[in-house]
């Protein structure tokens, strides 16, 4: 981990599912815990015995403040940290919705800000956070934060903040999406005469192992459908409902998608 933040600190405004994952990777890497201090209101058992300082006076000067409290509590958390604003330490935050320009308002126009979407295997090390800095972001913290968020899963830099919205439509909202799918295999698997248990234990396992077969192999997910699909068989007869370009998955994703795009457009706009 990062010499500079176990030098300075790191404060985590926020430690719930997001904010405990990703505590309990960086101190699982090396970082010390005598270098973070935590302001949460409901501590779990779990962070009390982390050996971190809990709520407690912040340090002057620290290296990061990553921001992981909820949207609508963001008013009432932030201004506390006013004072860190406009110098040297970077703002990262992990709270859906909230814009850059909503930071600098609320920090300083000066103030070095990431914003970052994860989503939520990062609870079990498996996410991907997409980030995206101001102009006060250096190349180094941009580094900085790609080190404290690989912690739980993949990192991805984007272009442009506008693309925010698209990526908490995809791999924000995604899993989600991921799980209503497990859920409607199991309810299909029983309507064809299944136990309940068994048809949720079948699901679970064929998403969770297509997916990582999709990880590891590094195969464009067409082929791997293709290889998969023999003429007039079981595989092919149910690839023709759900890939039908008109009542099929491809357009129910795509309207899945947009939709949650334009509602988070909808959020960063007030």
């Amino acid at each position: 981990m990062d010499q500079e933040i176990a030098r300075r600190g790191l404060v985590l405004l926020g430690c719930g599912k997001m904010g405990s994952a990703m505590l309990e990777g960086w101190l699982a890497r090396g970082l010390p815990a005598g270098s973070v201090w935590v302001r949460d209101p409901h501590p779990s058992d779990w962070l009390q015995a982390q050996g971190v300082h809990l709520n407690e006076a912040l340090p002057a000067d620290p290296a990061i403040v990553l921001v992981a409290v909820k949207p609508q509590m963001m008013a009432g958390a932030l201004p506390d940290l006013a004072a860190l604003g406009n110098g040297a330490t970077l703002f990262l935050s992990v709270a859906a919705g909230v814009t850059i320009a909503q930071y600098e308002a609320m920090l300083g126009g000066a103030t070095p800000v990431i914003r970052a979407m994860p989503n939520t295997p990062a609870a079990v090390g498996q996410g991907i956070t997409a980030i995206i800095g101001n102009a006060n972001a250096t190349a180094a913290h941009l580094e900085q934060a790609e080190a404290l968020l690989s912690a739980v899963g993949q990192v991805v830099r984007l272009e442009a903040e506008a693309q925010m919205d698209a990526v908490t439509g995809l791999s924000g909202s995604g899993p989600a999406y991921v799980f209503h799918l497990i859920e409607c295999l199991a309810a299909a698997g029983e309507a064809e005469g299944l136990a309940p248990d068994l048809a949720l234990q079948l699901a679970r396992a064929t998403v969770a192992g297509a997916g990582a077969l999709a990880m590891a192999s590094g195969t464009d997910p067409a082929e791997l459908r293709r290889n998969v699909t023999s003429p007039n068989g079981t595989t092919q007869a149910g690839l023709e409902v759900l890939m039908d370009a008109e009542r099929g998955l491809p357009p129910l994703v795509r309207a899945t998608v947009a939709a949650a795009t334009r509602r988070s457009e909808e959020l960063a706009r007030g």
